[in-house]
């Protein structure tokens, strides 16, 4: 198999020291704070190819221990459970360009009942799952497996969905930006920087540890529910993007598909997708409903709690939507 040479996880440690990470933007001026050389660097000196052997199935998701899945369960007060998955469709429609399909198929003599779905659930409206194999960058994926000798059409001979088949459980933390703010939800456009993370955990006492999942809530499903007619999303700035590598995070999601176009001006890419799966191996959560979340969170004051997901297990699959659950 031809693969780019292995960017020594040793290197990635020393870009750690804050050589690579992008100075702080002003967050007031709502502009971008990463340049495509920075992003450049990112991708290499901040990689974890090779990390976990050439063989790996797992990406970062090898972060998540054991000792990390017992200190998700001590988390557990209450026994809330919340679904952090938005319904495939709701009184708006499902995603214009891939539609939800239900078709009902009824029997009579004897009577049964039963349903066929049809998902597109990659995009911007579909919570889902992306394995690993499903992003590529220069025309490779994470580990640098080449794409077109990895993906075919049987699936992804490596990196797919079935990687996670014993699920995730993990400690989450919410960062609530509007709350943050002080506003009920972002306006599209908006940008989502490192700042905010930081100054959440100074407000709220969590904390961003190796194996979590990280999780951003804009406030998407509150506008769409106020603002019915809007378009658009807020995401994350490109300049967050070394915080991942730094804090060694397992995992990202939040409530949009994480993009923001322009987001490093005259480069037309996917940054925080190519960044965290293709560099960083990293499993992404979009487009989660984190609304009721939020809510027990602030009304509890936990913003750190037990999070668990478990993907279908479709063989050589490029993602799985998903209904993942926290647990207070």
């Amino acid at each position: 198999m031809t693969r780019l040479a292995h960017i020594p996880f040793a290197l990635a440690l020393v870009g750690l020291t804050g050589c690579v990470s992008a100075s702080q933007p002003d967050r007031s001026a709502n502009e971008p704070g990463a340049t495509r050389a920075e992003f450049d660097q990112w991708m290499t000196e901040l990689s974890n190819w090779g990390r976990w052997g050439e063989d790996d199935q797992m990406g970062a998701a090898n972060l998540i221990t054991d000792a990390k899945r017992r200190q998700a369960a001590a988390l557990v007060e209450t026994g809330e459970a919340i679904s952090l998955g938005h319904d495939v469709t709701d009184d708006l429609g499902s995603d214009p360009n891939r539609p939800f399909g239900l078709n009902m198929i009824i029997t009579f003599d004897p009577d049964r009942i039963r349903d066929r779905l049809d998902i597109d659930y990659h995009g911007g409206f579909f919570t889902h799952l992306d394995a690993i194999c499903h992003v590529t960058y220069g025309g490779k994926i994470f580990n640098g497996h080449d794409m077109r000798e990895t993906v075919t059409d049987d699936g992804c001979e490596h990196l797919g969905i079935t990687g996670l088949k014993d699920g995730v459980v993990t400690k989450a933390v919410l960062v609530d930006v509007p709350r943050l703010r002080g506003v009920p939800y972002l306006e599209p456009g908006t940008r989502v920087y490192r700042q905010d993370i930081e100054e959440w955990e100074e407000q709220t006492g969590a904390t961003v540890e190796s194996g979590d999942v990280l999780l951003i809530r804009t406030g998407r499903w509150a506008r769409r529910g106020a603002e019915p007619d809007s378009r658009g999303n807020a995401g994350m700035d490109a300049s967050f993007l070394p915080l991942l590598a730094e804090r060694d995070v397992a995992l990202f999601g939040s409530d949009t598909a994480h993009e923001l176009g322009g987001n490093i001006p005259g480069f037309n890419e996917t940054v925080i997708h190519k960044f965290a799966v293709v560099a960083r191996g990293m499993n992404l959560f979009d487009n989660l409903d984190l609304e009721a979340a939020a809510e027990a969170a602030a009304r509890l004051d936990r913003w750190e709690f037990m999070f668990m997901a478990g993907p279908v297990r479709v063989p050589k699959g490029t993602g799985s939507p998903i209904n993942p659950i926290g647990v207070f």
